[in-house]
């Protein structure tokens, strides 16, 4: 069970940087990474463009899985803002989460800057991973 994964400070800004383009819709997009840190983001177009609501485009999420299988990477983590709080899995995002062996990483505005919570989800079973930036 994973219970941490650690994020490198430049793809933690090239997340917010998609993220703040995107208000007030919500943000998603994918984390490729060796063992449990990253290497690679992958920012997908939200085709709902929702504020409450996301969905990657899936000829891009395909050609990012795609690309993550042939440099030998593995999905580290699925992430989404959610731009009007909080940073923890909606009902849908429980509903929908696929990959049971990634972090669902989710963002969500503080007082000062972006919080991120990262979580695996096994159908009803969420549990919080502790997020590292480095």
């Amino acid at each position: 069970m994973i219970k941490s994964i650690t994020i490198q400070t430049a793809h933690l800004n090239e997340i917010l940087k998609g993220i703040n383009a995107d208000i007030p819709n919500e943000s998603c997009g994918l984390i490729a990474g060796k063992g449990h840190s990253s290497v690679k983001v992958f920012p997908i177009l939200n085709i709902l463009q929702s504020p409450v609501r996301y969905q990657m485009d899936p000829e891009k999420q395909i050609r990012a899985l795609i690309e993550i299988e042939d440099e030998g990477l593995d999905l580290l983590a699925i992430y989404h803002s959610h731009p009007n709080g909080p940073a923890v899995p909606s009902p849908t995002d429980i509903a929908e989460a696929m990959y049971p062996d990634s972090v669902y990483l989710i963002f969500s505005p503080g007082k000062k800057k972006w919080i991120s919570r990262g979580f695996i989800i096994n159908r009803e079973d969420v549990r919080e991973v502790q997020i590292i930036v480095k």
